[in-house]
């Protein structure tokens, strides 16, 4: 049997990287973590190819070799989903499609797609390969059940070509002990965090090492301290003794909520671990607009506090907000901007509030008569898929004025300013230096310090960084191709308006 596993193409988005990519000469930000561990649950004497959109074309060759195309995707890549449908429809290839996407909404793809394998697949792909192996496979496969992913395994790093990725990638937990309205994470994973066991994380990061992977490492989860205790007491502190024994070869990073702040211990371990960056979803610092979207764990607490609180403990930290609570007040959009600034974080994401569906928001808007139509899977995009209470074109304005902002050269370098100066890495700290960084500081000087209209700033935090803050001048560097990249998104975005 024949199987190529296709990724579909990510849009150009904020979290694509796109023109940052093309500093370091990577052609994505990721590699397809779950398409990865798929193939690993596949007969081994299958042959099996990855054509991951992001980094390579796909062929009509490469489809017609297979037996079967196995599709992985977000909601975000579904127009490259339907595109890569149609195509193998065109040239009778079978289809099995799977992930949040078609899980999401599998009716959109009826007629389409020859089997539907759904939900989480370590429960619903045992049972589609036992009926091909028969020869009566089923057209769709679901599970109400949670996976134990203790029993997952490693994903076939040997399918990638790793040289195309910025960072690599992990998974230890799914599910996420809150459940605000508007994510889609509880719907789709559960609010009891599922974690894999230490000596399952350190064969992750041994064959990840093992592959040759030197660099950055996500951790996939969308609340890595969904479990402090378990992290505190065995996965933390057998990450630290991996990266020891390794000579720190990675740069880990990953997604938590706010209350890390709340402690120490905590923070600390992951330092140690060799974690550098954090995204956090801090969303409003609108009270009322956090009490309406259920994100309890952002209520009753000084914010900027709690963030400077970690990045002076030595976590970057990146965070997401959303305008178009049905709360905000029309006051919303200075108060996001002054408290960006005022954060000092460097990668903010500000996107308009949309209703996924099948989460808590996206029912309440339905039964409300305020659904429009499906998300876009894109917030930056300035679209929004319900009848918003503040009025659209005050919104999409007050919006505009955010972004056109807090990404503006003056405040966008005045910020990452503000957190080299707070920021205190781990001491001892090593950044690697590799050719390719110094490829892309030669790159940052031309296309920014040169003919960039941000010389000014460039140059001014160039120097700063490089006399005053010396250990973090290649970070220094990072943020602002980072931010080239960021203004390059909001500036296409914005224009489509017209």
């Amino acid at each position: 049997m024949k199987i190529l596993l296709v990724y579909p193409k990510y849009p150009d988005t904020f979290w694509s990287f796109k023109y940052a990519l093309k500093f370091i000469s990577k052609k994505a930000s990721l590699p397809p973590l779950g398409l990865l561990t798929i193939a690993s649950m596949l007969p081994q004497k299958w042959e099996k190819r990855l054509a991951d959109m992001n980094v390579t074309s796909l062929k009509d060759k490469d489809l017609l070799w297979a037996d079967y195309v196995f599709i992985s995707a977000m909601s975000i890549q579904k127009e490259s989903v339907k595109a890569v449908i149609s195509r193998c429809k065109a040239l009778g290839v079978r289809i099995v499609a799977g992930g949040p996407l078609f899980t999401s909404i599998p009716e959109d793809f009826e007629g389409d797609v020859d089997h539907l394998v759904l939900d989480e697949a370590e429960l619903t792909l045992p049972s589609f390969l036992a009926d091909l192996k028969n020869g009566q496979a089923g057209h769709i496969y679901t599970s109400r059940q949670r996976a134990d992913i203790r029993n997952t395994p490693l994903p076939l790093w040997e399918l990638a070509d790793l040289k195309k990725y910025a960072s690599a990638n992990i998974q230890y937990s799914r599910g996420c002990p809150f459940d605000c309205e508007f994510c889609n994470i509880t719907v789709l994973y559960g609010r009891v965090p599922r974690t894999k066991e230490k000596e399952q994380v350190v064969a992750e990061l041994e064959n990840l090492y093992s592959n040759g992977w030197r660099g950055g490492v996500f951790f996939v989860d969308d609340n890595f301290i969904g479990n402090k205790a378990k992290l505190k007491r065995e996965i933390l502190p057998a990450i630290t003794e991996w990266m020891k024994k390794r000579k720190h070869p990675f740069a880990l990073s990953t997604e938590v909520s706010i209350n890390l702040s709340d402690d120490e211990e905590l923070i600390h371990l992951m330092v140690q671990a060799g974690f550098d960056t954090v995204f956090i979803g801090i969303e409003t610092p609108n009270e009322e607009s956090l009490a309406e979207c259920s994100k309890i764990q952002n209520r009753n607490r000084d914010l900027v506090a709690c963030v400077k609180k970690i990045q002076h403990s030595g976590l970057e930290v990146q965070a997401g907000f959303i305008v178009g609570f049905d709360k905000d007040p029309a006051s919303i959009f200075e108060r996001l901007i002054a408290f960006i600034q005022e954060s000092g974080i460097a990668t903010a994401m500000v996107g308009l509030l949309n209703a996924p569906h099948g989460t808590k928001l996206y029912h309440r808007l339905n039964k409300e008569g305020r659904l429009l139509n499906a998300s876009s899977g894109d917030n930056t995009d300035f679209s929004i898929n319900f009848t918003p209470m503040m009025s659209r074109e005050k919104l999409i304005s007050g919006y505009k004025k955010v972004v056109h902002t807090i990404y503006s050269p003056k405040h966008y370098y005045a910020r990452v300013k503000k957190f080299l100066k707070e920021y205190k890495p781990k001491q001892g700290k090593t950044f690697h230096f590799r050719l390719s960084h110094l490829k892309a500081g030669f790159k940052s000087i031309f296309r920014l310090g040169i003919i960039g209209r941000e010389r000014f700033y460039y140059w001014r935090l160039f120097f700063w960084s490089l006399f005053r803050r010396p250990r973090l001048f290649p970070l220094a560097i990072t943020l602002t191709i980072y931010g080239f990249h960021f203004r390059k998104i909001f500036k296409r975005n914005a224009a489509s308006l017209q």
